[in-house]
């Protein structure tokens, strides 16, 4: 077994991740593509050959910052990435080539996204977890599992003639304008408009917008899905909190489930939260069920995990300064700072 680093030819490296159980499409080449065009970042996709077939694949992608050092993360911006093998002998290449990077590189550590429990001997955080929600053939099945509770929030939007539409790039202005009020509101820097044109356009097949509309054509509640295999996924979900009375958001996840059923998706992924936190009792409020998941790290000896999070006490002080911050400055100076949080 020996390892490469992939350069030019992808149709093994992907058609590896799409046979493999754990694979998701973060970890195929086109988001390689995405983060390296928009992001500028130095990647290495780096896989294990034995006998010309590929046993094992690991995507890098190298952060470089005078604000947060320079890191690892495997695979950045997305919930999902990691090692993908066959066999213990390429988890073992993989793992030691990982740490050459990370010593070259004087990185302070690599960050491994996993959905699974890889048991791989490394230190591991788990206050993360996703929800997971199988679906039925039919969407009326789906509506009467619901509890009353939950059936009666769905009505609500609707007693309201709210209604949505699924669409790509001609929604991406409505949705971009949703997801930058949100994310001030949170505190957090916005990523460009372009970040989403591009996945539209490198994933046309599997990912789109859903925007919810007031009556009288306001859109108030927006989402960017992404499907692969027989899941669907919601890795960004935003609405306009004012108008969050009226449950917007329910209608939007009820829709894309709906959406998800019509093209033959098994299963819904909520997409990453904390435990016992707003958006937790949300999620699994719909039936779903929780889902750990396993971020790995390999960090010099004697290290301590990383904190590059919004809970991070020392990043509170810049978050509240940025929910202040004009909305049209968040869009100007968020794009060069997102690119940064991982």
């Amino acid at each position: 077994m020996q390892v490469h680093y992939l350069d030019g030819q992808t149709d093994q490296w992907d058609e590896y991740v799409e046979q493999h159980e754990c694979g998701s499409v973060y970890q195929k080449s086109e988001w390689k593509k995405i983060i390296e065009n928009h992001f500028g970042k130095k990647t290495f996709y780096i896989y294990v050959l034995d006998d010309n077939q590929i046993k094992g694949v690991l995507p890098l992608i190298l952060f470089k910052s005078k604000l947060f050092g320079t890191f690892i993360i495997s695979v950045p911006y997305v919930n999902y990435g990691g090692m993908l093998y066959s066999d213990k002998e390429a988890e073992k290449l993989l793992k030691t080539e990982a740490e050459k990077i990370r010593k070259e590189t004087d990185a302070n550590f690599v960050e491994l996204r996993n959905l699974t429990d890889q048991h791989t001997g490394l230190k591991v955080k788990t206050q993360k977890v996703t929800f997971f929600l199988d679906l039925p053939d039919d969407e009326e099945e789906l509506f009467k599992s619901f509890k009353s509770k939950l059936r009666s929030q769905i009505r609500r939007p609707l007693k309201e003639e709210m209604y949505s539409k699924v669409g790509g790039i001609e929604l991406l202005d409505e949705y971009y304008s949703i997801f930058c009020r949100n994310m001030r509101d949170l505190g957090t820097p916005v990523y460009s408009k372009n970040f989403f044109k591009t996945i539209l356009e490198e994933s046309p097949n599997n990912s789109n917008l859903v925007i919810v509309y007031t009556k009288e054509h306001k859109a108030v509640a927006s989402a960017f899905i992404i499907g692969s295999k027989e899941r669907m996924e919601i890795p960004w979900a935003s609405t306009l909190r004012e108008y969050n009375r009226l449950s917007p958001n329910m209608l939007l996840y009820w829709d894309i489930l709906r959406f998800s059923i019509s093209k033959g998706y098994k299963q819904f992924d909520f997409g990453r939260c904390s435990k016992d936190s707003g958006t937790y009792k949300f999620k699994k409020q719909w039936g779903a069920i929780e889902q750990q998941l396993y971020w790995y790290y390999l960090l010099p000896e004697g290290e301590d995990l990383p904190e590059i999070n919004p809970n991070n006490p020392k990043y509170k002080l810049a978050i509240s300064l940025w929910q202040k911050m004009p909305l049209f400055m968040t869009k100007i100076i968020g794009p060069h700072l997102v690119k940064n949080l991982p």
